[in-house]
């Protein structure tokens, strides 16, 4: 049996719209923009362990709002995280295919809603729907090691620490140099 590993399969695997039990995941759309530069895109302490500095102007915000959106789905989804009654914006989530089997997370979250369990409840769901589609064998997600916040949504969500990417990534709010990162992972 052969078996054919270049044709991705996250746009099969991932609904166009999900929900956790207390949050809306829709796709990110341009009238997301303003609630991401008031809500987190310009906040220091949120954007610490990004790969991208804190937005001074929104057009950054829509430029990177449209990046995402031209993204192919099949590539990675970017979804707004929402509350039930969609009226109160959170942050943003991530997936992106690795490998046809493998989808890596990555999330922000608004300031205000730090500590409320609001991630933790969205990765788990999140986790859960990929892990039952037939062709995910492996959820992960990566953070700076001292992002221990991020270290510790990703444990409560059921990710396993596997080790530390050694010199894996810039977060140039911290350092120009790569930093070591911890990576999590749930699989089947």
């Amino acid at each position: 049996m052969h078996y054919s590993f270049a044709t991705p399969i996250v746009a099969a695997m991932l609904p166009d719209r999900f929900h956790s039990p207390d949050h809306v995941l829709r796709p990110l759309s341009m009238e997301d923009a303003e609630n991401i530069f008031n809500g987190y895109a310009q906040d220091p302490e949120v954007s610490r362990y990004t790969i991208w500095a804190p937005h001074k102007r929104l057009s950054e915000t829509k430029e990177f709002v449209a990046t995402c959106i031209s993204t192919p789905p099949e590539l990675r989804r970017t979804y707004s995280v929402y509350d039930t009654k969609e009226t109160s914006f959170r942050g943003l989530l991530s997936l992106r295919q690795i490998k046809p089997f493998h989808v890596e997370v990555g999330y922000v979250l608004a300031r205000p809603w730090w500590g409320r369990g609001v991630m933790t409840d969205v990765l788990k769901t999140t986790v859960t729907l990929m892990l039952s589609q037939r062709e995910c064998f492996r959820v992960s997600g990566i953070c700076d090691m001292e992002n221990i916040g991020s270290a510790r949504v990703m444990e409560k969500a059921g990710l396993t620490r596997e080790g530390v990417l050694r010199r894996y990534i810039v977060h140039p709010n911290v350092s120009s140099s790569p930093r070591d990162c911890f990576i999590y992972a749930a699989v089947k």
